[in-house]
């Protein structure tokens, strides 16, 4: 890094790289270039752009990339004379971003990232390089896009003992999702309208089989619990098998669907999981709608506290990582140290065991598609009986279909997710259902 202490008493400029011109690194340049006085005024010296790489240098991009310096090769900006710190905005959890990273560590340089899966697959090791080298690394800008929430679980909730860490982490689901409950319209029909105004993208696997919040959610575990990135053990289920007709009963319930992720940490086991579930409408979370973002954190003393925004886009997302860069430039200005990343130095993380869910206590929505015939829902709520399944309420939706099929719902009491788990064994390869069956956890108040 540069010298923070020239003699003349006036800080250098922080002189950064910028690998990817993409959505977030094309915000960058706008957000430096617009507010760049209030960033010098905050971070205590200027924040300079000095060289960039992309895989195409002819493309417009909406911004003048020229006064910089082009670098073919990304991987050449770790080592220029001209950088303090890197920032990777090229996504990918290994490849040329991995390289690039681990080579501006290797360097000495700071590393700022927008990458979740990066950091969800790699993070320790990047974290253990980071350390060793005395550089900042940071990833603001990998959760939740503009809402400050690794932030404010490393530092805002660090005297606390979180013991819950949950929230809607990805855009494009909980677009589809409020969506749905708005027009009445199936899941497949929304998809193809949020890929038309951009919300998803050509494959959305990622997104819709809610991988995305996984690796974030794999993030905000490790810094809230101060435990080893585990996103292996993430358990995840994603919305594509959620009906409109599903949206509509929950609707009638008093509830909406989300898309939650959540972790917690009991009898020294880490339990983390992505799920559709039925959410009151008094929640907090109930109001979240559209591509917003939300993360709830409690603490035994904070109590719940709520993070709220814009989870994507180039504003957002551009202003969380020149916040971390304002960051890094403070902890300079002040002969700081740099930091854990993830709360704590990794010798010092947990190596938290996967939890088994199975005796946790909660309640359910079930939804069986079946055939039209007498002694159907009898052979369904003997299999409930047989596997201690209490059944608060059970709803048939009308006459059947053209295919002689009906949509039978029904809400459990709370008991142990094992029961549930039963109760759908008994039933596997009965004639009488004519599709999987789906289980909708109802997240507790």
């Amino acid at each position: 890094m540069s010298d923070p202490s020239p003699a003349s008493g006036a800080l250098p400029p922080l002189r950064i790289a910028i690998a990817g011109l993409g959505t977030v690194g094309a915000g960058v340049i706008r957000l430096l270039d617009t507010n760049r006085e209030l960033i010098a005024a905050r971070a205590g010296r200027a924040i300079e752009v000095s060289a960039v790489s992309a895989r195409d240098r002819a493309k417009d991009r909406g911004v003048n990339h020229e006064r910089f310096s082009w670098e073919d090769d990304m991987t050449a900006l770790a080592t220029r004379a001209d950088v303090d710190v890197v920032l990777e905005l090229v996504g990918g959890s290994d490849g040329p971003a991995l390289a690039l990273s681990r080579a501006a560590l290797d360097a000495g340089k700071g590393l700022v990232t927008a990458n979740k899966a990066m950091i969800a697959h790699h993070g320790l090791s990047l974290a253990e390089q980071a350390e060793a080298k005395g550089a900042p690394l940071k990833f603001e800008a990998a959760v939740a896009g503009g809402i400050p929430v690794v932030k404010g679980l490393r530092e805002g909730t660090s005297a606390n003992a979180l013991t819950k860490v949950y929230g809607i982490l990805n855009g494009t689901c909980n677009y589809i999702l409020s969506e749905m409950e708005a027009t009445g319209a199936d899941f497949a029909e929304v998809l193809a309208d949020a890929q038309r105004l951009g919300y998803a993208e050509a494959d959305p696997t990622f997104d819709i089989e809610g991988i995305d919040a996984a690796h974030k959610l794999a993030i905000l575990a490790a810094i809230g619990f101060g435990a080893r990135v585990d996103f292996a053990s993430v358990r995840t289920t994603g919305i594509v098998a959620v009906r409109a007709a599903d949206i509509a009963q929950a609707d009638a319930l008093g509830f909406v669907i989300r898309l939650i992720a959540e972790a917690d940490v009991q009898e020294g086991s880490l339990l983390q999981r992505v799920r559709p579930c039925l959410v009151a409408k008094d929640h907090p979370l109930s109001g979240v709608d559209g591509p917003t973002n939300a993360v709830v954190a409690e603490g035994n003393f904070s109590g719940r506290l709520l993070f709220q925004g814009a989870g994507a886009g180039d504003g957002p997302t551009a202003s969380a990582v020149v916040a971390d860069l304002i960051d890094i430039a403070r902890v300079f200005e002040n002969g700081g140290e740099v930091g854990a990343p993830f709360s704590m130095p990794v010798a010092q993380l947990a190596a938290l065991g996967p939890a088994d869910p199975a005796n946790r206590l909660e309640r359910a929505y079930l939804r069986f598609t079946v055939n039209d015939r007498p002694g159907v829902l009898a052979e369904i709520t003997a299999a409930m009986r047989d596997a201690d399944v209490s059944i608060e309420s059970l709803i048939q939706q009308g006459r059947g279909n053209a295919d002689g099929e009906v949509l039978v719902a029904m809400v459990t009491h709370e008991g142990p997710e094992r029961s549930v788990a039963r109760a759908l064994e008994l039933l596997e390869g009965s004639e009488s259902l004519t599709a999987a069956p789906l289980v909708l956890p109802i997240l507790p108040a």
